[in-house]
Protein backbone atom coordinates (compact mmCIF):
# COMPACT_ATOMS: atom_id res chain seq x y z
CA UNK A 1 0.00 0.00 0.00
CA UNK A 2 1.16 3.27 -0.71
CA UNK A 3 -0.19 6.99 -1.32
CA UNK A 4 -3.83 6.05 -1.84
CA UNK A 5 -4.28 4.35 1.38
CA UNK A 6 -2.56 7.75 3.06
CA UNK A 7 -4.87 10.03 1.18
CA UNK A 8 -7.85 7.84 1.40
CA UNK A 9 -7.48 8.05 5.46
CA UNK A 10 -6.80 11.64 5.67
CA UNK A 11 -10.15 12.01 4.04
CA UNK A 12 -11.72 11.31 7.13
CA UNK A 13 -10.35 14.12 8.99
CA UNK A 14 -11.73 15.52 11.72
CA UNK A 15 -13.74 17.62 9.30
CA UNK A 16 -15.05 14.47 8.01
CA UNK A 17 -16.03 13.30 11.21
CA UNK A 18 -18.06 16.11 12.11
CA UNK A 19 -19.33 16.25 9.08
CA UNK A 20 -20.80 12.81 9.20
CA UNK A 21 -21.53 13.17 12.38
CA UNK A 22 -23.64 15.99 11.45
CA UNK A 23 -25.42 14.38 8.72
CA UNK A 24 -26.01 11.29 11.23
CA UNK A 25 -27.76 13.64 13.79
CA UNK A 26 -29.60 16.17 11.41
CA UNK A 27 -30.83 13.49 9.18
CA UNK A 28 -30.54 9.85 10.76
CA UNK A 29 -29.64 7.29 8.08
CA UNK A 30 -30.61 9.36 4.90
CA UNK A 31 -27.64 10.27 3.74
CA UNK A 32 -26.03 7.64 4.10
CA UNK A 33 -26.23 6.67 0.30
CA UNK A 34 -23.71 9.42 -0.27
CA UNK A 35 -20.86 6.88 1.12
CA UNK A 36 -21.97 4.24 -1.73
CA UNK A 37 -22.61 6.90 -4.30
CA UNK A 38 -18.80 8.71 -3.86
CA UNK A 39 -16.11 5.37 -4.03
CA UNK A 40 -16.34 5.13 -7.67
CA UNK A 41 -15.89 8.72 -8.42
CA UNK A 42 -13.27 8.97 -5.69
CA UNK A 43 -11.47 5.99 -6.96
CA UNK A 44 -11.61 7.37 -10.62
CA UNK A 45 -10.71 11.05 -9.53
CA UNK A 46 -7.81 9.75 -7.25
CA UNK A 47 -6.75 7.59 -9.96
CA UNK A 48 -6.61 10.03 -12.72
CA UNK A 49 -4.54 12.34 -10.26
CA UNK A 50 -2.20 9.38 -9.33
CA UNK A 51 -1.63 8.50 -13.03
CA UNK A 52 -1.00 12.05 -14.26
CA UNK A 53 2.08 12.11 -11.23
CA UNK A 54 3.22 8.86 -12.54
CA UNK A 55 3.13 10.00 -16.01
CA UNK A 56 4.46 13.34 -15.90
CA UNK A 57 6.79 13.45 -12.92
CA UNK A 58 5.38 16.49 -11.48
CA UNK A 59 2.66 17.08 -8.96
CA UNK A 60 -0.79 18.29 -10.44
CA UNK A 61 0.10 22.27 -9.67
CA UNK A 62 3.19 22.04 -11.75
CA UNK A 63 1.18 20.24 -14.72
CA UNK A 64 -1.51 23.18 -14.60
CA UNK A 65 1.27 25.87 -14.80
CA UNK A 66 3.16 23.77 -17.33
CA UNK A 67 0.43 23.30 -20.04
CA UNK A 68 -2.44 25.72 -18.83
CA UNK A 69 -2.63 29.05 -17.19
CA UNK A 70 -0.31 30.21 -14.26
CA UNK A 71 -3.11 32.65 -13.45
CA UNK A 72 -6.30 29.76 -13.10
CA UNK A 73 -3.51 27.69 -10.72
CA UNK A 74 -2.49 30.58 -8.87
CA UNK A 75 -6.29 30.92 -8.04
CA UNK A 76 -6.71 27.63 -7.12
CA UNK A 77 -3.80 27.35 -4.92
CA UNK A 78 -4.54 30.70 -2.64
CA UNK A 79 -8.39 29.15 -2.83
CA UNK A 80 -6.80 26.04 -1.43
CA UNK A 81 -5.05 27.39 0.93
CA UNK A 82 -7.26 29.09 2.52
CA UNK A 83 -9.70 26.18 2.91
CA UNK A 84 -6.85 24.11 3.91
CA UNK A 85 -6.24 26.28 6.57
CA UNK A 86 -9.18 26.94 8.30
CA UNK A 87 -9.46 22.88 8.32
CA UNK A 88 -6.38 22.57 9.65
CA UNK A 89 -7.78 24.99 12.44
CA UNK A 90 -10.88 23.41 13.20
CA UNK A 91 -8.60 19.85 13.29
CA UNK A 92 -6.54 21.72 16.27
CA UNK A 93 -9.45 22.66 18.19
CA UNK A 94 -11.89 19.56 17.73
CA UNK A 95 -8.32 17.13 18.36
CA UNK A 96 -7.38 19.05 21.77
CA UNK A 97 -11.29 18.99 22.58
CA UNK A 98 -11.17 15.05 22.49
CA UNK A 99 -7.81 14.92 24.52
CA UNK A 100 -9.91 16.83 27.46
CA UNK A 101 -12.65 14.41 27.04
CA UNK A 102 -9.90 11.93 28.13
CA UNK A 103 -8.14 13.77 30.33
CA UNK A 104 -10.10 16.51 31.62
CA UNK A 105 -7.32 18.63 33.15
CA UNK A 106 -5.54 18.69 30.30
CA UNK A 107 -5.50 22.87 28.93
CA UNK A 108 -7.26 23.55 25.44
CA UNK A 109 -4.54 26.28 24.78
CA UNK A 110 -1.31 23.64 25.41
CA UNK A 111 -3.18 20.85 23.83
CA UNK A 112 -3.35 23.07 20.04
CA UNK A 113 0.02 24.21 20.34
CA UNK A 114 1.18 20.72 21.44
CA UNK A 115 -0.65 19.23 18.03
CA UNK A 116 0.59 22.02 16.10
CA UNK A 117 4.14 21.24 16.85
CA UNK A 118 4.45 17.87 16.44
CA UNK A 119 2.92 17.94 13.47
CA UNK A 120 5.34 20.29 11.91
CA UNK A 121 8.35 18.22 13.45
CA UNK A 122 7.03 14.86 12.06
CA UNK A 123 6.47 17.29 8.35
CA UNK A 124 9.76 19.27 8.19
CA UNK A 125 12.33 17.10 10.60
CA UNK A 126 11.70 13.39 9.77
CA UNK A 127 12.76 11.64 6.55
CA UNK A 128 10.22 11.04 4.38
CA UNK A 129 10.90 7.37 3.82
CA UNK A 130 9.83 6.95 7.88
CA UNK A 131 6.84 10.02 7.65
CA UNK A 132 5.25 8.26 4.69
CA UNK A 133 5.73 4.98 7.04
CA UNK A 134 4.12 6.66 10.08
CA UNK A 135 1.46 7.66 7.72
CA UNK A 136 0.27 4.09 6.14
CA UNK A 137 0.15 2.81 9.74
CA UNK A 138 -1.70 5.42 11.17
CA UNK A 139 -4.53 5.09 8.85
CA UNK A 140 -5.48 2.04 10.95
CA UNK A 141 -6.90 3.69 13.47
CA UNK A 142 -9.98 4.37 11.15
CA UNK A 143 -11.03 1.05 12.06
CA UNK A 144 -12.57 2.59 15.28
CA UNK A 145 -14.86 4.11 14.25
CA UNK A 146 -16.09 0.85 12.66
CA UNK A 147 -16.12 -0.92 15.99
CA UNK A 148 -17.79 1.77 17.40
CA UNK A 149 -20.44 1.49 15.48
CA UNK A 150 -20.93 -2.25 16.15
CA UNK A 151 -20.82 -1.76 19.96
CA UNK A 152 -24.15 0.57 19.12
CA UNK A 153 -27.57 -0.35 18.64
CA UNK A 154 -27.75 0.38 15.12
CA UNK A 155 -30.70 -0.72 13.33
CA UNK A 156 -29.08 -1.92 10.58
CA UNK A 157 -31.90 -2.64 7.95
CA UNK A 158 -32.71 0.47 7.85
CA UNK A 159 -29.12 1.91 7.41
CA UNK A 160 -28.59 -0.70 4.92
CA UNK A 161 -31.92 0.36 2.75
CA UNK A 162 -30.55 3.98 2.92
CA UNK A 163 -27.70 3.21 1.51
CA UNK A 164 -29.04 1.43 -1.36
CA UNK A 165 -31.76 3.25 -1.97
CA UNK A 166 -30.75 7.27 -2.48
CA UNK A 167 -32.59 10.19 -0.60
CA UNK A 168 -32.36 13.98 -1.17
CA UNK A 169 -33.93 16.68 -0.10
CA UNK A 170 -34.16 19.65 -1.87
CA UNK A 171 -34.27 22.26 0.83
CA UNK A 172 -31.06 24.96 2.13
CA UNK A 173 -30.31 22.46 4.67
CA UNK A 174 -30.19 19.14 2.62
CA UNK A 175 -27.87 20.85 -0.50
CA UNK A 176 -25.76 22.45 2.79
CA UNK A 177 -24.94 19.10 4.37
CA UNK A 178 -25.06 17.59 0.99
CA UNK A 179 -22.17 20.05 -0.81
CA UNK A 180 -20.48 19.42 2.80
CA UNK A 181 -20.59 15.83 2.47
CA UNK A 182 -19.36 15.98 -1.24
CA UNK A 183 -16.41 18.28 -0.65
CA UNK A 184 -14.93 16.46 2.25
CA UNK A 185 -15.25 13.31 0.53
CA UNK A 186 -14.00 14.20 -2.82
CA UNK A 187 -11.87 17.40 -1.52
CA UNK A 188 -9.21 19.21 -3.58
CA UNK A 189 -6.15 18.66 -0.86
CA UNK A 190 -6.38 14.77 -1.83
CA UNK A 191 -6.04 15.95 -5.97
CA UNK A 192 -2.98 18.19 -5.05
CA UNK A 193 -1.01 15.24 -2.54
CA UNK A 194 -1.98 12.05 -4.35
CA UNK A 195 -0.23 13.37 -7.30
CA UNK A 196 2.66 14.86 -5.17
CA UNK A 197 3.21 11.49 -3.34
CA UNK A 198 2.88 9.92 -6.42
CA UNK A 199 6.53 11.81 -7.61
CA UNK A 200 7.80 11.04 -4.08
CA UNK A 201 7.43 7.54 -4.21
CA UNK A 202 9.53 7.62 -7.44
CA UNK A 203 12.13 10.14 -6.21
CA UNK A 204 12.90 7.59 -3.05
CA UNK A 205 13.29 4.93 -5.95
CA UNK A 206 15.80 6.74 -7.34
CA UNK A 207 14.36 9.03 -9.81
CA UNK A 208 15.49 12.31 -9.42
CA UNK A 209 14.98 14.58 -12.40
CA UNK A 210 11.61 15.49 -14.43
CA UNK A 211 13.56 13.25 -17.33
CA UNK A 212 14.08 9.97 -15.87
CA UNK A 213 10.82 9.96 -14.09
CA UNK A 214 8.79 10.84 -17.63
CA UNK A 215 11.12 7.82 -19.21
CA UNK A 216 8.92 5.10 -19.05
CA UNK A 217 5.89 3.84 -17.22
CA UNK A 218 5.21 0.36 -16.69
CA UNK A 219 1.46 -1.50 -17.00
CA UNK A 220 3.10 -2.85 -13.45
CA UNK A 221 3.10 0.54 -12.24
CA UNK A 222 -0.47 1.71 -13.21
CA UNK A 223 -2.10 -1.75 -11.97
CA UNK A 224 -0.47 -1.23 -8.43
CA UNK A 225 -1.03 2.76 -8.50
CA UNK A 226 -5.04 1.28 -9.00
CA UNK A 227 -5.20 -1.32 -6.35
CA UNK A 228 -3.33 1.11 -4.29
CA UNK A 229 -6.04 3.95 -4.55
CA UNK A 230 -8.91 1.42 -4.78
CA UNK A 231 -8.57 0.07 -1.32
CA UNK A 232 -7.86 3.65 0.07
CA UNK A 233 -10.69 5.08 -0.87
CA UNK A 234 -12.63 1.92 0.13
CA UNK A 235 -11.47 2.06 3.80
CA UNK A 236 -12.45 5.86 3.23
CA UNK A 237 -16.14 5.24 2.43
CA UNK A 238 -16.43 2.10 4.79
CA UNK A 239 -15.43 4.34 7.20
CA UNK A 240 -17.97 7.70 6.12
CA UNK A 241 -20.71 5.25 6.21
CA UNK A 242 -19.79 3.77 10.19
CA UNK A 243 -19.62 7.26 10.77
CA UNK A 244 -23.11 8.30 9.44
CA UNK A 245 -24.76 5.54 11.07
CA UNK A 246 -23.30 5.59 14.14
CA UNK A 247 -24.80 9.03 14.28
CA UNK A 248 -27.95 8.58 13.12
CA UNK A 249 -28.40 5.03 15.54
CA UNK A 250 -27.10 6.80 18.92
CA UNK A 251 -27.78 10.55 18.50
CA UNK A 252 -30.49 11.09 16.07
CA UNK A 253 -32.21 8.06 17.64
CA UNK A 254 -32.06 10.07 20.72
CA UNK A 255 -33.37 13.65 19.25
CA UNK A 256 -29.91 14.95 19.67
CA UNK A 257 -29.94 16.45 16.14
CA UNK A 258 -27.29 19.77 16.46
CA UNK A 259 -22.99 18.91 17.26
CA UNK A 260 -20.80 21.48 18.14
CA UNK A 261 -18.00 19.36 16.76
CA UNK A 262 -16.46 15.90 16.43
CA UNK A 263 -15.56 15.68 20.33
CA UNK A 264 -19.80 16.46 21.14
CA UNK A 265 -20.66 13.37 19.18
CA UNK A 266 -18.06 11.69 21.06
CA UNK A 267 -18.93 12.71 24.20
CA UNK A 268 -22.87 12.47 23.22
CA UNK A 269 -22.28 8.55 22.21
CA UNK A 270 -21.15 7.98 26.18
CA UNK A 271 -24.12 7.00 27.78
CA UNK A 272 -25.61 5.71 24.64
CA UNK A 273 -22.87 3.32 22.96
CA UNK A 274 -21.18 2.64 26.38
CA UNK A 275 -17.70 3.61 27.63
CA UNK A 276 -15.76 1.58 25.14
CA UNK A 277 -17.58 3.26 21.84
CA UNK A 278 -16.94 6.43 23.30
CA UNK A 279 -13.02 5.93 23.87
CA UNK A 280 -12.32 4.73 20.79
CA UNK A 281 -14.44 7.50 18.94
CA UNK A 282 -11.91 9.84 20.61
CA UNK A 283 -9.05 7.93 19.79
CA UNK A 284 -10.11 8.54 16.22
CA UNK A 285 -10.35 11.79 16.14
CA UNK A 286 -6.86 12.55 17.57
CA UNK A 287 -5.45 9.67 15.31
CA UNK A 288 -7.19 11.05 12.32
CA UNK A 289 -6.12 14.87 12.95
CA UNK A 290 -2.81 13.78 13.16
CA UNK A 291 -2.59 11.85 9.88
CA UNK A 292 -4.74 14.71 8.18
CA UNK A 293 -3.01 17.86 9.40
CA UNK A 294 0.63 17.47 7.59
CA UNK A 295 -1.76 16.21 4.43
CA UNK A 296 -3.49 19.29 4.55
CA UNK A 297 -0.51 21.96 5.30
CA UNK A 298 1.73 19.86 2.55
CA UNK A 299 -0.85 19.80 -0.07
CA UNK A 300 -1.41 23.70 0.03
CA UNK A 301 2.73 24.35 -0.14
CA UNK A 302 2.88 21.82 -2.96
CA UNK A 303 0.42 23.89 -4.66
CA UNK A 304 1.76 27.00 -4.19
CA UNK A 305 5.13 25.81 -4.65
CA UNK A 306 4.64 24.39 -8.17
CA UNK A 307 2.98 28.28 -8.67
CA UNK A 308 5.61 29.94 -7.68
CA UNK A 309 8.45 27.38 -9.22
CA UNK A 310 10.07 26.64 -5.94
CA UNK A 311 11.77 24.23 -4.93
CA UNK A 312 9.28 21.32 -3.53
CA UNK A 313 9.22 18.12 -2.04
CA UNK A 314 9.13 16.53 1.44
CA UNK A 315 12.11 14.93 0.23
CA UNK A 316 14.06 17.73 0.72
CA UNK A 317 15.93 19.07 4.06
CA UNK A 318 14.66 22.30 5.36
CA UNK A 319 17.65 24.02 4.10
CA UNK A 320 16.60 22.98 0.40
CA UNK A 321 13.34 24.19 0.48
CA UNK A 322 13.16 27.31 2.79
CA UNK A 323 9.91 28.47 0.65
CA UNK A 324 7.98 24.92 0.40
CA UNK A 325 8.50 24.06 4.59
CA UNK A 326 7.82 28.19 4.96
CA UNK A 327 4.05 27.57 3.65
CA UNK A 328 3.69 24.69 5.79
CA UNK A 329 4.83 26.47 8.66
CA UNK A 330 2.68 29.23 8.37
CA UNK A 331 -0.77 27.42 7.70
CA UNK A 332 0.05 25.90 10.31
CA UNK A 333 0.87 28.95 12.94
CA UNK A 334 -2.62 30.48 11.08
CA UNK A 335 -4.48 27.81 11.82
CA UNK A 336 -3.27 27.49 15.72
CA UNK A 337 -4.03 31.17 15.90
CA UNK A 338 -7.48 30.98 15.02
CA UNK A 339 -7.96 28.76 17.62
CA UNK A 340 -7.45 31.25 20.35
CA UNK A 341 -10.73 33.22 18.44
CA UNK A 342 -14.29 32.08 19.58
CA UNK A 343 -15.33 30.57 16.00
CA UNK A 344 -18.03 28.33 16.42
CA UNK A 345 -16.06 25.28 15.56
CA UNK A 346 -18.96 22.72 13.79
CA UNK A 347 -19.66 25.63 11.32
CA UNK A 348 -16.55 25.65 10.68
CA UNK A 349 -15.70 22.57 10.07
CA UNK A 350 -18.74 22.11 7.87
CA UNK A 351 -18.28 25.86 5.77
CA UNK A 352 -14.64 24.58 5.25
CA UNK A 353 -16.18 21.30 3.85
CA UNK A 354 -18.40 23.43 1.53
CA UNK A 355 -15.93 25.59 0.37
CA UNK A 356 -14.25 22.70 -0.92
CA UNK A 357 -16.99 21.19 -2.11
CA UNK A 358 -17.29 24.70 -4.28
CA UNK A 359 -13.90 24.66 -5.27
CA UNK A 360 -13.40 20.67 -6.26
CA UNK A 361 -15.43 21.36 -9.88
CA UNK A 362 -13.03 24.06 -10.95
CA UNK A 363 -10.48 21.78 -9.96
CA UNK A 364 -11.75 18.67 -11.19
CA UNK A 365 -11.96 20.61 -15.00
CA UNK A 366 -8.38 20.61 -14.93
CA UNK A 367 -7.76 17.04 -13.86
CA UNK A 368 -10.40 15.65 -16.33
CA UNK A 369 -8.26 17.59 -18.99
CA UNK A 370 -4.64 17.06 -18.60
CA UNK A 371 -5.52 13.06 -17.71
CA UNK A 372 -7.56 12.98 -21.04
CA UNK A 373 -4.60 14.90 -22.89
CA UNK A 374 -2.76 12.53 -25.54
CA UNK A 375 -0.38 15.04 -26.00
CA UNK A 376 0.83 15.34 -21.36
CA UNK A 377 -0.57 11.34 -21.01
CA UNK A 378 0.62 10.19 -24.10
CA UNK A 379 -0.81 6.14 -24.04
CA UNK A 380 -1.89 6.44 -20.23
CA UNK A 381 -4.40 8.80 -21.43
CA UNK A 382 -8.19 8.22 -19.75
CA UNK A 383 -10.32 5.78 -21.67
CA UNK A 384 -13.39 7.68 -23.07
CA UNK A 385 -15.80 6.29 -20.35
CA UNK A 386 -13.18 7.91 -17.65
CA UNK A 387 -13.60 11.06 -19.28
CA UNK A 388 -17.54 10.69 -19.47
CA UNK A 389 -18.27 10.32 -15.86
CA UNK A 390 -15.16 12.53 -14.85
CA UNK A 391 -17.16 15.42 -16.24
CA UNK A 392 -20.36 13.77 -14.64
CA UNK A 393 -18.94 14.33 -11.32
CA UNK A 394 -18.05 18.07 -12.14
CA UNK A 395 -21.37 18.78 -13.35
CA UNK A 396 -22.87 16.82 -10.48
CA UNK A 397 -20.73 18.79 -7.85
CA UNK A 398 -21.07 21.99 -10.12
CA UNK A 399 -24.81 22.14 -9.71
CA UNK A 400 -24.97 20.75 -6.16
CA UNK A 401 -22.62 23.94 -4.83
CA UNK A 402 -24.57 26.54 -7.25
CA UNK A 403 -27.87 24.98 -4.92
CA UNK A 404 -26.06 25.82 -2.12
CA UNK A 405 -25.52 29.12 -3.04
CA UNK A 406 -28.89 29.72 -4.27
CA UNK A 407 -30.43 28.36 -1.15
CA UNK A 408 -28.20 30.19 1.08
CA UNK A 409 -28.89 34.16 -0.64
CA UNK A 410 -32.04 33.11 -0.91
CA UNK A 411 -32.77 32.37 2.76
Amino acid sequence: MGPGLTTGAADDDPSGIATYSQAGAAHGYQFAWTALFTFPFMVMVQEMCARIGIVTGRGLAGVIGRYYSKKILLILALLLFAANTFNIAANLGVMAKAVQLLAPQAGFALLVVLFAFISLYLEIFISYRVYARFLKWAALVLLSYVAAAFLADIDWTAAVKSLVVPSLRFDKEGFLILTAILGTTISPYLFFWQTSQEVEEQILEGKISIQQRQEITTPAQIQHMRADVTFGMLLSNIVMFFIIVLGAGTLHAQGITQIRDASDAALALKPLAGEFAFVLFSLGIIGTGMLAIPILAGSSSYALAESFGWREGLYRKFRQAHAFYGVVIASMLLGLAMNFFNFDVIRMLIYSAVLNGLIAPLVLVMIVLISSNGKIMKEWKNHPVATFFGWLLTVVMGLVGAATIWFQIRG
